[in-house]
C-alpha cells in the first residue's frame, strides 16, 4: 500500500540560526515517521535583510547594532549556540566575520532544486556559515561549496550573474509576504497548514500525524524582520 505523502514548504534564510536548528528538528520528525509517510521537502526564499550590500557587513558590528549592543549580541549568540548543540549542531559565531546578502544563495538553492540537490545545498550553506565561518558574500566561496556537491562550476557562475533569477527571488519573497509570513523558519504543510518557528521534533510529529486537522502552534523562538532575536 502506498504511503501518504506530506508536502512541506520551508520558508527559510541561510543566515537564520533558528532555521538551521529547525532543519535538524524537522529531519528528526521526518525520520521518525518515514515508515508511515513519504515526505517532499522544498525550501522557499526569505531574506532577513535584503538591503545588506553585496560585499556584506561586519557581522559582529551589524548584529550588535541590530540587537541593541554588544552585550545583547553575546547573550543571543551564546543562547543560540547552546540550543544548537542540544540538536547536534556546532555554531561558532567567533569564526564568522561577515553577514552576507543572501539573494545569491537563494538563487543557487533554487537552481539546486532544479538539479535535485536542494536539501544538501541548504545544509552545506548552513554548515559553512554557522560552523565553519565561510564568507558567503564571496562568489568564489559559493562556487567552491557547490562544486564540492557536484555542480558544474560554469553553471553556478552563470546563475550568480543571472539578474532575472535574482529578480525572481524577490518576486517570490513578496508573494510569501502577502501570505503574512514575516518571520522564519515557517513551514507550509500540504499548502494548507502553517507551523511557525523552530518547533521541537515532537511538535512536528504531532502535526504530521494530525495532518487532517487544523494545526495550532504556540509561538517559539524564530528570526523576524524586526531583528530582535537574530
Amino acid at each position: 500500500m502506498e504511503k501518504p505523502k506530506i508536502k512541506i514548504d520551508i520558508v527559510s534564510d541561510v543566515v537564520c540560526p533558528w532555521c538551521y536548528i529547525g532543519k535538524r528538528r524537522l529531519e528528526k520528525a521526518v525520520d521518525a515517521l518515514s515508515a508511515k509517510y513519504d515526505f517532499e521537502l522544498e525550501y522557499l526564499p526569505f531574506e532577513l535583510n535584503p538591503s545588506i550590500p553585496q560585499n556584506g557587513l561586519n557581522q559582529k558590528e551589524y548584529l550588535s547594532d541590530k540587537f541593541g549592543g554588544e552585550e545583547r549580541y553575546q547573550q543571543i549568540t551564546e543562547h543560540t549556540t547552546s540550543v544548537a548543540a542540544e540538536d547536534g549542531l556546532l555554531f561558532d559565531f567567533a569564526k564568522q566575520t561577515t553577514s552576507p546578502n543572501t539573494r545569491n544563495l537563494h538563487s543557487i538553492i533554487d537552481l539546486a532544486k532544479e538539479q535535485g540537490k536542494q536539501l544538501e545545498t541548504v545544509e552545506a550553506f548552513f554548515k559553512a556559515y554557522f560552523s565553519e565561518g565561510v564568507d558567503l558574500s564571496k562568489n568564489e566561496n559559493i562556487v567552491s561549496i557547490t562544486t564540492h556537491l557536484g555542480f558544474d562550476k560554469e553553471t553556478i557562475e552563470n546563475r550568480l550573474n543571472d539578474t532575472d533569477a535574482k529578480l525572481n527571488i524577490a518576486s517570490r519573497e513578496q508573494a510569501l509576504g502577502k501570505l503574512g509570513i514575516t518571520g522564519v523558519p515557517f513551514y507550509i504543510i500540504d499548502n494548507k497548514y502553517g507551523i511557525s518557528g523552530a518547533q521541537h521534533a515532537e511538535t512536528f510529529i504531532k502535526a504530521f500525524e494530525d495532518i487532517g486537522k487544523q494545526i495550532a502552534t504556540t509561538a517559539v523562538e524564530s528570526c523576524d524582520v524586526d531583528g530582535k532575536n537574530c
